[in-house]
């Protein structure tokens, strides 16, 4: 196989090029054996892939992000300018829509334009509060630290949600197989064995008869309940994107039972982290309180940030503030109350942020082991209707060819 690799020498040289190996790690070995240090390693993509359309490939997902900041880092740490450190980035990814990106980036960038202005250019791909820390780390020169504190931080927030996927990956294969299962044999196996039955002039049981009469519904109004499904999610989905659908949805989120708990532990786990990683970015309370606010996933902590900002402003302490919103729990409150008394914000609600994420793990844990059991009897429930409606009329019919 032939891959692509960066990599900078032991002289701080950045180079590119290509390599052939069996794998991707031996490819790795070969590199640096040879005295690379390798900062990007992929496989040519084959004919078929080469001249897949960019549409394909979608936007920059966040694991892009946070390989592109850690690359950028490691550029800048070994010498390489900005401009040229981008044009290989820009050279060595994958995702045509980021390459793109990066492109106007570059050209900004000639035109005299600050990297955090250009970035803020591509909110889909860099949020504000990434663009806000990156032009703090330009003016106090810490831009490569910054960048690696924003790789932990999209690294750690996303990381949770990752597990979420994961988890939710089996039982969802799982439903949708127990659907089409049950829509193949309404459909193929038990019209045959109903005209069977009925020519032989028995009598259908009555949960075959019910099940007949949920398909025969179904065959006649079947466009008809579905067209009024896809509406009404629809104008559900248009009233969530309103301010008062956001807040409402948001707000529902956190008092579900069982799930409401995860939910808010995760929400307030990834808010403590955007606070302290942009209180050591050196922002103001107020400012950092307003960028949290805003690339906050859930309206109701959004809406609670923006109070405790107002309420500093006007002279109260922050875990005084927090304590007058109920969606901040205890430990945060407390804890953030020592971080200030001590002078330690960041540490305090890494600490808070760190036990936030046990806890949601312990939780999701819990709410998968009551899904999978949970499924299993809807599924069996299914199931056993099903058989019950099929196979009572198939002995009723054996009995009744038997009595012929």
């Amino acid at each position: 196989m032939e891959f692509e690799y960066v990599g900078y020498t032991a002289e701080r040289r950045v180079t590119k090029g290509k390599i052939t190996a069996d794998s991707e790690k031996d490819a790795g070995d070969k590199l640096s054996h040879d005295g690379y240090q390798v900062l990007s390693l992929k496989a040519v993509a084959g004919p078929l892939l080469t001249g897949m359309p960019s549409f394909f490939q979608g936007g920059a997902r966040p694991e892009e992000i946070i390989m592109f900041s850690r690359q950028l880092a490691l550029l800048l740490e070994s010498g390489v300018g900005i401009v040229q450190s981008l044009e290989l980035l820009k050279v060595q990814t994958a995702n045509k829509a980021l390459a793109k990106m990066l492109n106007t980036v570059v050209t900004d960038l000639r035109a005299g334009s600050p990297l955090s202005v250009s970035l803020e250019k591509h909110p889909k791909a860099f949020n504000k509060m990434y663009c806000r820390i990156v032009a703090v780390g330009e003016q106090t020169g810490q831009l490569e630290g910054v960048l690696r504190n924003l790789a932990s931080y999209e690294e750690q927030a996303n990381a949770a949600a990752r597990k979420v996927k994961q988890a939710m990956t089996y039982p969802t294969i799982v439903l949708v197989l127990a659907v089409l299962v049950g829509f193949l044999a309404v459909t193929f196996i038990l019209p045959p064995i109903m005209d069977m039955f009925k020519s032989l002039g028995g009598q259908l049981p009555l949960i075959t008869q019910i099940l007949i009469a949920v398909v025969m519904f179904m065959g006649s109004y079947g466009v008809y309940v579905m067209l009024a499904v896809v509406i009404a999610g629809g104008l559900i989905y248009l009233y969530s994107k309103t301010p008062a659908g956001t807040l409402l949805k948001d707000s529902l989120t956190l008092k579900l039972p069982v799930l409401g708990r995860l939910n808010q532990v995760n929400a307030l786990s990834r808010t403590c982290r955007s606070i302290t990683i942009l209180f050591r970015s050196g922002l103001p309370l107020p400012d950092i309180l307003k960028l949290t606010a805003e690339s906050s996933g859930n309206k109701v902590i959004s809406n609670a940030l923006m109070q405790v900002e107002q309420d500093i402003i006007k002279g109260e302490g922050l875990a005084m503030a927090m304590r007058k919103q109920p969606v901040f729990l205890p430990l945060m409150v407390e804890m953030t109350r020592v971080g200030e008394e001590t002078g330690n914000l960041d540490s305090t609600l890494t600490i808070v942020a760190d036990s936030f994420e046990i806890e949601a793990a312990d939780k999701l844990t819990t709410v998968l082991g009551m899904i999978e059991p949970a499924m299993t009897i809807i599924i069996g429930l299914a199931v056993g209707f099903l058989a019950l409606s099929i196979f009572v009329p198939i002995y009723s019919g054996i009995s009744l060819i038997g009595g012929k």
